[in-house]
């Protein structure tokens, strides 16, 4: 049975993961979005390739950890599933699950969380 995450800090209910993954500590599971779903094709159906302009990723996350522990106490997490949130370029690790690519985040590498 997969696990759930409450976020104390902001007071939603708890989630259910998308994803058969459930990170450890201070990590967050990151669907990358489509180039649709970031604004960077053009009504036309072009694409923007990302040399253009070198950004920060941008994701939905899926799937948040318990928080790390520091000085004996667990410290809450500050995004939640289903936050959209703009990370590191270069700070995450990509898995493949069921033919799904991921990325393993920890949550200092989430620069921020995008008001929709």
């Amino acid at each position: 049975m997969p696990k759930t995450n409450k976020n104390s800090s902001s007071g939603k209910a708890s989630q259910k993961s998308e994803v058969p993954l459930h990170p450890l500590g201070d990590r967050v599971v990151v669907r990358p979005l489509s180039p649709e779903e970031m604004g960077m094709k053009t009504a036309s159906g072009i694409i923007i390739p990302d040399t253009v302009k070198e950004k920060p990723e941008q994701g939905k996350v899926v799937a948040v950890g318990p928080g790390k522990y520091e000085e004996g106490m667990r410290v809450p997490m500050s995004v939640e599933v289903g936050d959209r949130v703009l990370f590191s370029k270069y700070g995450y690790d990509e898995v493949k699950v069921a033919g799904v690519e991921y990325y393993v985040v920890t949550e200092s590498n989430i620069l921020a969380i995008l008001n929709d």
